[in-house]
Parts: structure tokens; sequence; C-alpha cells
């Protein structure tokens, strides 16, 4: 299943998650509108149990059942609402420590390692990364409304019990969450389940605040019980809509874990680890039981019924088919040992940057977008260490990342225009930020180009710390920078828009969706504009280039024919990639294949040219890994 696959079945999912908790909420709406109409009835009797109680109105259980439903939209609402912040406000409500890019200690060095080569593979923006230091067991998960705003937790059991290849496999299944848009639906599974449980909570705080004896104790007693009960009836029809959602969800990020690393042994070892571990998955924080279906493993150990996760064997057994359990005897009798802790020590690879080669079919592309592969983490892991260590130090310093990501912009050949480029920089942020980036143009001298976005993904932790006016200026300096000098190259544009993008849905998470509802037809004119700066971007002559766009005009409209625009300004394709956002899952299936047919026209395809692609691709929230036709140039 390809991501657009994935994208279409995911909607059709949460329709049927939607409509299944309707049905929850009427169903607590009618009961407790039932109960309220009976006090309500009962409060001018003499006794509440014994008196010939008139039978509420349908009337008055309507009203009841209203109120209800607006009590649990409320609730819902609210606990969306304080998730807002973050998948960095999840971690922190369960005790999680954010690990500063530039640590020192080396078990969390190779936590972040692992962490920004896959955010790199994945073509996505790096996360906050928090360690749960009171969780013992072996954990994970990640949340977030967007990968913009996405965090990763692992629980400090994992960094102690898990090896590097472990690790990678968990942070792997994590991200595939991300890349499958998992983290949107669990936000609302948090909300959702949140609105019933708040029913059974006021119905407790009745029961327990309610002095006993009396008539109105009685009624309060009533009420109270009535409202614990249908809000435990709901919270049942919750919990369990839950835990049939995240089961599916979770061996299909197995899946995509094991297709990532290309090993099935990483993953597999760490779900046996858990399995043998005397603390398994469990989280010891109370509150962790409202995230239990965003988990890697089993926290709770929850009846099978309410489980949001398969059993551990079962997970182990779909990645190695002749597992016997006996096996596991020597794995518990290793990770139980009181001494037993992995290296503390990260095995970076040592290679030379490889340029990539070949060619691009549609098909490659597609199976890629939001599926990375093994080449692609082996690619990202050569991209990460192999960067010039005084510009990874760089990106890695609060004080230093902003100015690092505007040296990316400044022209390179050009001493003029990056003077001018400075001033502006110098009259927006400050001269000492303007100082900054001309040291940082300096160093980039040699840098090779396939390392430019990561580089600048790297950056992003530090610069989404900043607070929403600054982010905005920052923004808006970038949006200048590129335009100093009248035009704006690919690659001033290709950086721009990514990181105008990547701040916009950051500083905006619910409005970020991965598809819409539009279709090809009527959007002829922004798919006109994307496929001549694709045809333009591979192709110097004009000729060269119409037949380029031609090609992919009529993989997307066949019995429609239309004239080549020629050069496209870089506003009109920014408004071009913001329109074609919008289209519908399958229509962006079908854009894709059409940019790389335009973009493989001539059997070449350089650094610049996949950049383009890739900010294309990001822009529609079809994230692109890095090492397509790779990286060469």
């Amino acid at each position: 299943m390809n991501f657009f696959e994935h994208q279409a079945r995911a909607r059709a999912q949460s329709r049927w998650m939607l409509c299944a908790f309707v049905v929850a909420v009427l169903i607590v709406a009618v009961l407790v509108g039932g109960v309220l109409a009976l006090t309500v009835s009962a409060a001018s009797s003499q006794d509440l149990f014994y008196a010939d109680l008139r039978l509420p109105t349908p009337a008055l259980v309507a009203a009841g059942a209203l109120l209800v439903l607006l009590v649990i939209s409320l609730a819902s609402l609210f606990k969306i609402s304080q998730l807002r912040a973050g998948g960095g406000a999840v971690a922190q409500s369960l005790g999680g420590v954010r690990v500063d890019p530039g640590t020192r200690d080396p078990r969390l060095r190779r936590l972040r390692n692992v962490v920004e080569e896959i955010a790199i593979a994945s073509g996505l923006p790096v996360p906050e990364v928090y360690v749960l230091e009171q969780e013992s067991g072996i954990n994970a998960f990640a949340a977030g409304y967007a990968p913009a705003d996405a965090a990763i937790a692992v629980t400090r059991g994992s960094l102690e019990k898990l090896n590097r290849d472990e690790l990678q496999g968990v942070i792997a299944h994590e991200f595939s969450h991300v890349l499958n848009g998992d983290m949107r639906l669990n936000i609302r599974l948090m909300g959702l389940v949140f609105g019933l449980l708040v029913i059974h909570v006021i119905g407790r705080e009745l029961l327990e605040s309610t002095p006993r004896g009396g008539k109105r104790g009685g009624t309060l007693t009533v009420l109270g019980g009535g409202l614990m009960a249908a809000g435990a009836v709901g919270l049942l029809f919750g919990r369990l809509i839950k835990a049939r959602i995240s089961r599916q969800r979770e061996f299909l990020a197995d899946a995509s874990a094991v297709q990532f690393t290309r090993q099935t042994l990483g993953l597999a070892t760490a779900l046996k680890k858990i399995a043998g571990y005397d603390l398994g998955s469990q989280l010891s924080n109370g509150r962790g039981e409202q995230v239990s279906h965003m988990l890697f493993g089993d926290g709770f150990g929850l009846h099978w019924l309410f489980a949001t996760h398969p059993p551990v064997l079962a997970r182990i057994r779909r990645l190695e088919p002749g597992f016997r359990p006996e096996a596991l005897r020597a794995v518990a009798e290793q990770v139980n040992d009181p001494g037993y802790y992995v290296s503390e020590q990260d095995e970076l690879p040592v290679s030379r940057l490889q340029a990539g080669g070949g060619s691009l079919s549609p098909e490659q592309v597609i199976a890629q977008v939001a599926h990375p592969g093994a080449d692609d983490y082996r690619y990202a892991e050569q991209l990460h260490a192999t960067l010039p260590p005084e510009l990874a130090a760089g990106v890695q310093e609060a004080s230093e990342a902003p100015a690092l990501l505007l040296a990316l912009l400044l022209h390179g050949r050009d001493d003029a225009l990056a003077a001018e480029q400075l001033r502006l920089i110098a009259a927006q942020l400050g001269e000492p930020t303007a100082i900054k980036a001309r040291y940082w143009r300096e160093r980039q001298a040699n840098l090779h180009p396939a390392q430019r976005l990561p580089l600048a993904a790297l950056a992003f932790p530090l610069l989404r710390r900043q607070p929403v006016l600054e982010l905005k200026r920052t923004m808006a300096v970038i949006a200048a920078v590129s335009q100093a000098d009248g035009r704006v190259c690919a690659f001033e544009f290709v950086l721009g828009r990514m990181l105008r993008m990547q701040l916009a849905d950051l500083l905006a998470p619910p409005q970020v969706h991965e598809s819409g509802r539009r279709r090809l037809a009527g959007s002829e004119d922004a798919v006109s504009s994307l496929l001549a700066a694709m045809a333009e971007a591979g192709n110097a002559e004009p000729e060269a280039a119409r037949r380029a766009y031609a090609e992919g005009w009529s993989h997307l409209y066949p019995r429609q024919a239309r004239r080549y625009p020629g050069a496209v300004a870089w506003p009109v394709l920014d408004a071009a990639l913001d329109a074609l956002d919008e289209l519908a899952a399958p229509a962006k299936q079908l854009l894709v294949e059409a940019l790389v047919l335009t973009l493989a026209h001539n059997g070449r395809v350089s650094v610049g040219e996949v950049e383009l692609l890739r900010v294309a691709c990001a822009s529609l929230h079809c994230p692109l890994p890095p090492g397509l036709a790779g990286g060469g140039g």
C-alpha cells in the first residue's frame, strides 16, 4: 500500500471512527438525558425511592441529551485545544525532558543521531526529542498535530536496554506514525475519549461530594450514580474504538519500520526484550493511559478487549514467522541482569558521501513517498556523518542556527549581492545576526549541494523554539533575502518555500491536512504552472522544456491540449502549490507521477531538480526522501 492509498484508507477509517463515536455519544446522551429527566421529575416528590413518579416526557429527555452533547463536545474541544502546543506538550505532561541538540551525553547523543538520520531520510523536519527519565520500561511514542510540531519521546529504559539497531527499529516505527498521519488521528482519539470520560468524572464527583441522607442527598446520589453509569458505558465504547483502530495501525507501523531500516532483527529484538523484560513496556505515570494508543508497546497491560496493541508475541511472529517463545529465555536473562546496559558510545558510519545517479520513474517515486527504504536511510546516514564538523556543531547551538539558515540563502559567488542581503538581515534582525550569517556563508563554501536541505532540517528544532513574533519576522526575512536581487534562483525558492511552509505548519498545526477534496478538473491553471516550472528546471532549451511539459500534461489531461506557458514566476508557483495542496489523495498521486515524467524527460536528474521535486511534494504534504537519483548533480 503506497502513501496515497494509505491516505484514502485513513480518511475512510477516520469517518468510521467518527460515526462510531457519534453512536457512543448518542447512547450516553440518551442515557444521561433519561437520568436527568427522572431526577427533575422526582425533585417534587416527598420520597425519591417510593413516590409514584411520572415518567419523564420525551421533551425532557431530549433537553437532557442536548445538554450532555454540549458538555461532551466542549470537553473534547478543550482537550484537543490543550494539545495545540504540539507533541512536546504531550511528552512534558508525562515527565519528558527535552534533549538538547548539542548534548554530549553518549546515550542522548546516540538517540539524537538516530532521530536526525531518520528525519533526513524521511524528508521531514527533525522533531523535538524527549526522554521520560522516570520510566524504566522499554517504550516510546510520537505525538503532535503535524510533522512540523512533532515530538519523539523514549523512556530511560529504552536508552539503557536497546542498542543502536534496536533503537533505530523503534524510532523508525514511530516515524511511520508521523509519515502516515496517525498522530492527528491519535490527537482526535484523545479528545473524544476525554469528552466521554468527563461525564463519568462529573458523576463520581457528585457522588463523593453529596451529603448522605435527606431528599436532596438522595436525588443527587441517584443523579451522580446515573451519570457515572452512563459515562462508564461511553468510556467502554470509546476505549473499544480506540483499541480497534490502534491495533490495526501498530502492525502497519512495524512493517513500515522494517521496510525503512531493511533489517527485521533490530525491531524484532527490541520486541523480544520487551517480552522478556520484567518491566516490559510498562509506564508508571498514571497520565500515560490517555496516550496508550500512541505508545510503541502496551504500557498498561490492559485486557485484550481494550488493548491498544497486538500481543507482543504476535508482533514478533509477524517479523519472524519461525519464532518460538522458548527463545525468549536467553533474552530475558540478559535484559533482566541488573548490570546489563548497552554500550553508551554511538557507532556512526564513516564514509565518503557518494553522489547518486540513475533515472527516476513515477513508480519508484510513488513507492517512496512517505515510505523511505533502506537505501534512503544509508544515504541519510552518509549525509549526516559527512557534514563539516563546524557546521554540524553550529546547527546545534540556539544562538547560531537562525544565522546559519540565512547563510544558506546568501549568494555564494556575487559578493555585492551577498552584501545587500546581509544589510537586509542587519536591518530586520540586528547586526550581530548579520555578522554570524557572513561567517557561516564562508564556512559553507565547500558544502556538498545535497547537504544543504539536510543542514536546514537539522537547524529547524532550534528555530521552532523562537517566540511566535520572532518566527514570523524570520519568515519575512527569509522571503526578503531570497528576493534581494529581484530574482529568485531555484535553491532560494526551494529553501525559502520549505522553511516558510514548515513554520506555517508549526504556527497553525490543526490546519495541516495531508489531502483535501479538490479534483484535477478545475485545477488546470495551477497544474500548468507547476509542470512548466519543472520543465524549465530540467531543460535549458525552450523546445526541450515544451516536450517535457507536454509529457507531464498528457499524463493528467490526455484529452485536453494546453500550450506550454514558458517561464513561470516564483510567486505564481507559490500560489499554485498552495492551491494544489487541497487536492484529494488520488489526484495528488497522479500529479506526482506527472511531475516525475516532466522532470525525467531528458534522462538526467540533478540535485537542484530533485530538490525542486522534494519541495513540490512537501508542499503537497507528501514527503520524499533525499536520495532519489540521489543526490548527484
